[in-house]
């Protein structure tokens, strides 16, 4: 593989995304599909695994139906409560064949190099509506796969290890389809801590496992997926990436107005404008903002801390910085105020989260 190739897959991504919008309705409802047909495996109905989505059973069957990311929250959360395994989320995980994504499986596929499948997926992972968005790079003759939960970011949070969970089983079955049954990861490092389940990660991945980590990434040697793919085909790669490109502009151009207002606050952090700033620059008055905030169950103040709640975690998670620093970058007047902003939003102070046990 050219290095030039390994530096096109690294560069694909963008350094710093905001979350896809939580609302709208634009991605296949094979993820859903996937955790309702485990909960299905252990007896749990699917119309109670639904509840308050507004889905049913058939369709989840139709290739037509779309889903938002507050479905596939409530989904996550019944499946939480619902069952009787801990592991649900590995093994719904493992329900994630290539096929199962659609066009963006076909691409995969299709690639003409897995150096190529690398590259698209740092692209278009987005369009299949993950839990996690994910990045591939290189460190020398090892893949390195860096992801986060999107809507997620507590690592205190068992929806946070369920999305990683999940995350991490899709990958592998995805992988061991493109590369292989011997396909295996070398080694997976998480910021959760260690569940109680911790033996059925032996079980799926047999690889080194380390817990309470910075972030969550997986390894593996790139020996084990280089080269030409089996199936390779140009003609069905060029027309599934343009149907992805087709669906990631969808996706990225979705979003009401809270999305914009939250593209405004991440832009220059610390220095969060006002409503009516942020009103004047959107071309609308404040009351007009305020009100297409409310139709959307948010307000300017909520968006604010949850962008404030998003960096303080991924600081304290990923760098030294002090609490004054970071205090000052979240645009707090000191540590004390932003002290008591972050026990109201996770339920520990700064310090207690950097080195509590993550789970």
């Amino acid at each position: 593989m050219s290095s030039g190739g390994r530096e096109r897959a690294r560069d694909a991504a963008p350094a710093c995304q905001l979350p896809p919008d939580f609302d709208q309705h634009v991605y296949s409802a094979q993820l859903i599909a996937a955790i309702i047909a485990e909960l299905s495996r252990q007896d749990v109905r699917s119309s109670v695994a639904l509840a308050g989505t507004g889905l049913t059973e058939d369709q989840l069957e139709a290739h037509t139906t779309r889903i938002s990311y507050r479905q596939i929250d409530i989904v996550v959360r019944n499946a939480l409560r619902l069952s009787n395994d801990p592991s649900v989320a590995l093994r719904a995980g493992q329900r994630m064949r290539v096929t199962a994504h659609g066009m963006y499986g076909y691409a995969l596929l299709s690639s003409a190099t897995y150096d190529e499948v690398r590259a698209f997926a740092n692209r278009y992972l987005r369009v299949v509506g993950p839990l996690c968005d994910a990045k591939y790079s290189y460190d020398g003759a090892t893949v390195v796969c860096a992801f986060e939960p999107l809507h997620w970011p507590n690592p205190t949070q068992d929806v946070h290890r369920f999305a990683a969970e999940f995350a991490l089983s899709s990958h592998l079955t995805t992988m061991k389809d493109l590369a292989g049954e011997s396909f295996r990861f070398s080694q997976i490092s998480v910021a959760y801590g260690e569940p109680a389940h911790a033996c059925a990660y032996k079980e799926i991945f047999d690889c080194p496992v380390l817990f309470r980590q910075r972030g969550n990434e997986y390894r593996y040697q790139l020996s084990q997926a280089d080269g030409p793919v089996a199936l390779a085909d140009s003609r069905t790669h060029g027309m599934a990436r343009e149907m992805c490109e087709q669906v990631l502009s969808e996706v990225n151009q979705a979003g009401g107005i809270a999305a914009d207002v939250r593209r405004v606050l991440i832009e220059q952090p610390g220095r969060y404008p006002n409503i009516e700033a942020i009103a004047e620059r959107l071309s609308m008055h404040p009351r007009a903002l305020r009100r297409k905030l409310e139709a959307e169950d948010t307000s300017y103040r909520e968006l604010l801390a949850e962008v404030r709640t998003r960096l303080a975690i991924e600081y304290l998670r990923k760098t030294a910085m002090t609490n004054e620093e970071i205090a000052n970058r979240l645009g707090y007047s000191d540590a004390a105020n932003f002290r008591h902003a972050f026990i109201r939003w996770t339920g520990k102070s700064p310090s207690d989260f950097r080195v509590s046990p993550h789970m």
